[in-house]
């Protein structure tokens, strides 16, 4: 384990990776790197709370890791693997079943909005999903989970969690705090900026994916929603071009009051033919070095087994340690854990 503080993301691998996601969280985690000691987990299990194709599952799986890999993380300073094939974090969750109350679940704003939507069969994985969130955290000793303002709830779910853990059979977990980046964190729908870019849309010009050919992006963004008066600036009574200076800065690097000088008399077609241009250009790389790791798929796999294999040590000890907090099995002097 590295003496560095423990940073843990997850990501489904589930749906479109999109521009939202790459600078508001993967730009910024291979950028971390070196400063932390980075855990990405490819929470497949998360995944199963509403219906997949299993064929489909494992091919979104590799899509992400590799999508992830030619974004920058490096898996000789970052562990990067597969939920499911480290069992301690379904049996770690079943162990924080025994101390979380239905209460807490039910005030889970994620699970409120998936259940009334009358979309879907509300299953029992998706009630107790913050759980097995809770257990992915804690199971690393993590200081640090970087989310956006949707997911800090179940952060401070699990801060409680550990909390009520320490108190009741001693201290076990490390109590993590959640970091929200401030730049680059919420980029909106390209079709309603008034909601978040989402993996899960289908509509064809609600998001960017960052494995979309050039034309593609030009489509999308050029048709991307804009508001009422021409002047380009940062507006939260103007969203639609607040989205688009968004991604401009993002894309560019640009300061929010630079990107608003830089437009000052032009309108939206600059605006959007700018962003198209730099969202090619940053993508580029990236596309090429995936093309490169998916025509290995062996070789992908090898890797993700290898770092699970290298990780899994540290969650062995941290789920031993609640077990054994816990009562559960026989202590050393028996002959079992």
């Amino acid at each position: 384990m590295s003496d560095k503080p423990v940073v843990f993301s997850g990501i489904q691998p589930t749906g479109t990776i999109h521009i939202g996601n790459y600078y508001g969280a993967v730009q910024r985690w291979a950028a971390e790197q070196d400063d932390f000691f980075n855990i990405f987990c490819l929470v497949d299990m998360h995944a199963i709370t509403v219906p997949q194709d299993p064929a489909e599952l494992r091919e979104k799986t590799l899509e992400t890791a590799a999508i992830l890999l030619a974004a920058g993380i490096d898996p000789q300073k970052s562990a990067l693997f597969v939920q499911s094939d480290v069992a301690e974090h379904a049996e770690l969750a079943w162990l924080l079943n025994g101390i979380a109350s239905m209460g807490q679940l039910n005030r889970m704003t994620q699970y409120k909005e998936k259940s009334d939507d009358g979309k879907q069969v509300v299953t029992v994985g998706l009630f107790t999903y913050p759980l097995l969130m809770a257990a992915d955290i804690l199971l690393y000793r993590t200081n640090f989970v970087p989310v956006g303002a949707d997911q800090k709830q179940h952060v401070e779910l699990t801060r409680d969690l550990a909390q009520r853990f320490n108190a009741t059979y001693g201290e076990t977990f490390v109590l993590p705090e959640p970091t929200i980046p401030k730049v680059g964190a919420r980029i909106m729908g390209l079709d309603d900026p008034t909601k978040k870019m989402s993996k899960s849309a289908t509509g064809a010009g609600h998001a960017v994916g960052v494995l979309d050919p050039p034309d593609t992006i030009k489509r999308a963004i050029m048709s991307a929603k804009t508001d009422s008066g021409s002047e380009i600036r940062f507006d939260p009574e103007r969203p639609g071009v607040s989205n688009l200076l968004t991604i401009y800065v993002a894309a560019t690097g640009t300061a929010p009051a630079d990107a608003e000088s830089h437009f000052a008399g032009k309108g939206y077609g600059a605006l959007k033919r700018e962003i198209v241009d730099a969202l090619v250009a940053e993508l580029a790389p990236l596309q090429a070095r995936y093309a490169e790791l998916r025509a290995s798929p062996d070789h992908l796999r090898a890797l993700l087994t290898r770092s699970a294999t290298a990780i899994r040590p540290i969650a062995r000890q941290t789920y031993t340690d609640a077990k054994r907090a816990m009562g559960l099995g026989l202590d050393s002097s028996g002959g079992q854990e």
